[in-house]
């Protein structure tokens, strides 16, 4: 299995952001350096990190502290500590408080790729699980929906009274066909799952507005959901359509999360 992964470094020291980035990026990985714990905060905002990799004492907000914020808020990252050896006290503090390992100074470079190798290789690994019990899950739903007849039908297929401005509904690049129900972007023509295209038109008919998870699962599939399961459901058919039509799936462009809350499309 070929293991990747967007890291990220917090570190105020800039050699050693710089080297550790030099090296991890020649295993692989995609990396992001900040140079404090209210950098690293603000790229959590905006970009799906794998793993992080946090140095325990920096100025400003300590490492402790910005631990305890991404763990709060972003529970399912592995966060990797740096620390020297007097700090082992706070080491082990900071594993109580969600860490998942940590590493003495000075740092070996195999060490650091190793650790993020078996990291994310143990990550990939649940988050196909989770792929898999969530398209068992959305093809229940959907089938439930066939069963019951309440599927909201999106895009009636009327052809004989479609007009052109009803048949294409466009945002930027994408052009959402509603009578053939397939994407072209750039004329190439992609081929959605039924399901995964009904998402893809909710967010476009919002656009650029931000869509939660229950809207997304009601207006696209007919179905009432809790929000922990609208949140499942979604997550699914949003990794279909990442796979469909972002350059890097890891970094998206047209299909942005907003944590907790929902999804975007930004096209236009």
């Amino acid at each position: 299995m070929s293991i990747s992964g967007h890291i990220l470094i917090i570190d105020d020291e800039a050699a050693l952001r710089q080297t550790l980035a030099r090296v991890l990026q020649q295993a692989g990985f995609e990396v992001t350096t900040a140079e404090n714990g209210e950098q690293g905060l603000d790229f959590l905002k905006t970009t799906d990190f794998d793993m992080i990799f946090l140095d325990l004492r920096m100025p400003g907000l300590a490492g402790l502290d910005v631990l305890k914020l991404i763990h709060a808020s972003y529970p399912s990252i592995p966060v990797v500590l740096f620390t020297a050896q007097p700090d082992l006290n706070s080491a082990v503090e900071a594993l109580r408080n969600g860490a998942t390992d940590y590493l003495l100074k000075p740092l070996k470079p195999q060490a650091i790729i190793e650790r993020a190798q078996t990291i994310l290789a143990n990550q990939q690994k649940e988050n196909r699980k989770r792929e898999i019990a969530l398209q068992i899950e959305a093809l229940q739903a959907e089938l439930k929906n066939l069963e019951t007849s309440e599927s909201i039908q999106i895009a009636p297929t009327q052809p004989s009274g479609m007009t052109e401005k009803d048949r294409f509904l466009k945002r930027g690049a994408l052009v959402l066909d509603m009578h053939a129900r397939r994407l072209i972007v750039n004329e190439q023509i992609i081929n959605l799952p039924p399901t995964s295209f009904n998402y893809l038109v909710v967010l476009a008919r919002h656009a650029p507005n931000v869509v939660s998870y229950q809207t997304l699962v009601a207006e696209a599939q007919g179905y009432q959901a809790d929000g922990h399961e609208a949140q499942e459901l979604t997550k699914w058919h949003i990794h279909q359509l990442r796979q469909a039509i972002e350059k890097e799936s890891h970094n998206p462009s047209y299909l942005i999360n907003v944590r907790g809350t929902g999804y975007r499309l930004v096209a236009d």
